[in-house]
């Protein structure tokens, strides 16, 4: 019999989440106990990741996974992460203004991704912190990656809230919806009713327009319905859930046809932006994005979007200028 010591090892993914917030926290519980991957909580706060990663790991004799959890407050620690993933950030909070939250999140996702990265060169990397499609465009900016190796989760979340509303509504189980929601994440992002289905049936069949258009503005309001109703925070479980099935796709290979925020280089006629849109996620990160054929009000509807984007993108940009030339 070999040693322990001589056994044979196996490779294993590793991700790297950044932040050990709400989200960042149950990311990993996710990641861990769904067998996806190791993990490392990385946090600025001295203590927390480790204290969080020592809680999860003491709760693997109940779970029984072996997955390893690391909390660190070094970078050094995330060496060779097949996945990054980017929840730090600050939320908006009360006497903030939108700028405000540009700057500062900004400032620190473009931080986290050039220290990330140096570290894992060769990593797929999601980012979660809001404003999502403008940190998501930062971060790739700076990380000097492919653009198909960067991508940010927001699509799958709101695709996940129109399913959950649609079927409440319907009275039906939620295996059998499928719902798809593209443009930013935000009161702009586009429901689309003719591509959503039950058991294949488009809920364009099944419900009046004004109830369609109901559930669709309740799903652009989705987050902020939550932040009202808790007061002292904002959704994680489901986000969590979302970035956790983002990254089962790419480790897997699985190829899932998801909704993410991705790089355009002409598709639906946008250019030099990431916005949500249904892709092909594997190994390589975004394989393809799916052009599916949009009527003129849909399209009407995602370049506005996307124009919203590009404004907070070159106004984030504007002011990390600021800030960089007043360091």
């Amino acid at each position: 019999m070999l040693s322990p010591s001589k056994l044979p090892s196996c490779p294993s993914s590793r991700v790297a989440v950044i932040g050990s917030g709400n989200v960042g926290s149950t990311l990993a519980q996710r990641l861990a106990e769904k067998n996806i991957a190791d993990v490392v909580l990385l946090d600025v706060i001295a203590g927390r990741p480790q204290g969080l990663a020592l809680d999860l790991l003491e709760a693997r004799g109940v779970e029984r996974h072996n997955r390893q959890i690391l909390g660190t407050n070094n970078y050094a620690d995330t060496i060779n992460s097949d996945v990054i993933v980017i929840t730090a950030g600050v939320p908006r909070k009360p006497g903030m203004s939108r700028d405000d939250l540009l700057k500062i999140n900004a400032k620190i996702v473009t931080d986290v991704m050039r220290q990330a990265i140096a570290h894992s060169p060769h990593a797929v990397v999601i980012v979660v912190t809001n404003p999502l499609d403008v940190m998501t465009y930062l971060a790739w900016q700076v990380s000097g990656l492919p653009a198909h190796q960067v991508m940010g989760m927001a699509g799958v979340l709101d695709s996940a809230r129109f399913q959950t509303f649609v079927a409440m509504e319907l009275g039906v189980s939620i295996a059998d919806i499928n719902a798809t929601v593209m443009g930013g994440h935000g009161d702009l992002m586009v429901p689309l009713p003719r591509y959503t289905t039950v058991s294949g049936i488009p809920i364009t069949e099944l419900m009046d327009r004004t109830t369609i258009e109901r559930l669709v503005e309740r799903t652009r309001n989705g987050g902020a319905e939550i932040v009202e109703l808790m007061q002292t925070g904002s959704a994680y479980f489901a986000p969590a859930s979302s970035v956790a099935l983002m990254v089962e796709s790419i480790l897997f290979n699985q190829v899932r046809l998801l909704p993410v925020a991705a790089y355009l280089q002409g598709q639906y006629g946008l250019k030099d932006i990431f916005v949500g849109v249904p892709c092909r996620l594997g190994c390589r990160g975004v394989e393809t994005v799916l052009e599916i054929q949009l009527s003129d009000s849909e399209l009407a509807d995602l370049h506005a979007s996307a124009r919203s984007v590009r404004q907070n993108i070159d106004r984030a940009q504007q002011l990390l200028a600021e800030t960089n030339a007043n360091v």
